[in-house]
């Protein structure tokens, strides 16, 4: 019988599974991740939005002592087409990079920089950019699953006529955890998800911005995400803005590996931290073998590997 494999590394479906599995008792079990989400509030000025971020990356790293500090999908801009063409930056030269840059290397912090617009060569992306503790670039993901829906029946900017789909995944490591990015209308497509878990991804990040009606039907999809992939998962959004275009959800959340919220934002600007226990990895994996009783025999996932 024929064995299938990985389509991007050749690798035996079953020695993925295996990998996974044997990964699960060596998760480092003494180490806790503090990660904060900065819920910002959004304004019709990108200086005075990079402020607000730098501001409040300070006081998540200084004063809640996180290692690991998140904002929100376009966070330097309204979510209006115009505004977003405004500020479109490369990557790394542009403002917005230099200004995370240093504060991830003034603060010593891992700074997942949420998402903004990026040129490149005459293309539109929607990409998060993410900075070490010494300001270095680490990891860019460019936004692959664009999204043209509405629930509110308004479509405030049409992804696919402003930007350019990603086509790659992307992992960064903190200490021995490595953590996979999407960026908001990709929470909505599990197998993704479960790439990044064949990966060895403990922790799932999501910088979003949804409007309220959209928010409201998919904003808990972050505890199927944990509990499909018994892994960490984040949705970051900005705070609410009862008068902008696009009226952000807001409640930015923590999901554990058993699909518990332990974290979870009102609608007003703040920070959310929770500290995320690695061991709680190990635990629910063993105990719930869910990677060792798939029946990869009967469906056909075609998953990515790094």
């Amino acid at each position: 019988e024929r064995q299938q494999s990985c389509v991007c590394c050749g690798v035996p479906k079953s020695a993925v599974t295996r990998s996974i599995n044997s990964r699960a008792g060596s998760v480092a079990t003494k180490m806790t991740i503090k990660i904060a989400l900065i819920q910002l509030r959004v304004v019709d000025s990108k200086e005075k939005n990079l402020k607000n971020a730098i501001d409040l990356i300070r006081i998540a790293k200084k004063e809640k002592d996180a290692n690991v500090v998140v904002l929100p999908e376009c966070f330097n801009a309204p979510y209006t087409a115009d505004t977003l063409l405004n500020v479109a930056e490369e990557i790394p030269a542009g403002e917005t990079c230099r200004a995370l840059s240093n504060a991830a290397r003034d603060f010593g912090v891992h700074v997942v920089g949420g998402s903004i617009v990026e040129s490149c060569s005459g293309r539109l992306y929607n990409t998060c950019t993410v900075w070490g503790p010494e300001g270095d670039l680490v990891a860019t993901y460019r936004k692959v699953h664009l999204c043209d829906s509405s629930l509110s029946g308004k479509m405030t900017v049409a992804e696919t006529k402003l930007f350019t789909a990603g086509s790659k995944y992307a992992t960064f490591t903190v200490g021995e955890t490595r953590i996979g990015l999407g960026i908001c209308w990709d929470m909505r497509f599990a197998e993704f998800a479960t790439a990044y878990r064949t990966m060895g991804c403990d922790l799932l990040i999501y910088p979003a911005v949804c409007d309220v009606p959209t928010g409201e039907q998919h904003w808990e999809l972050a505890k199927a995400r944990a509990l499909d992939n018994q892994a960490f998962v984040a949705f970051c959004s900005p705070a609410r803005d009862t008068h902008a275009k696009l009226i952000p959800y807001g409640h930015s959340l923590v999901v554990d590996p058993w699909g518990r919220i332990i974290q979870r934002a009102t609608e007003f600007q703040e920070i959310v931290v929770a500290d995320l226990v690695l061991k709680e990895l190990t635990d629910v994996r063993k105990r719930i073998p869910v990677f060792e009783q798939k029946r990869t025999d009967l469906y056909d996932l075609k998953v990515g590997c790094s």
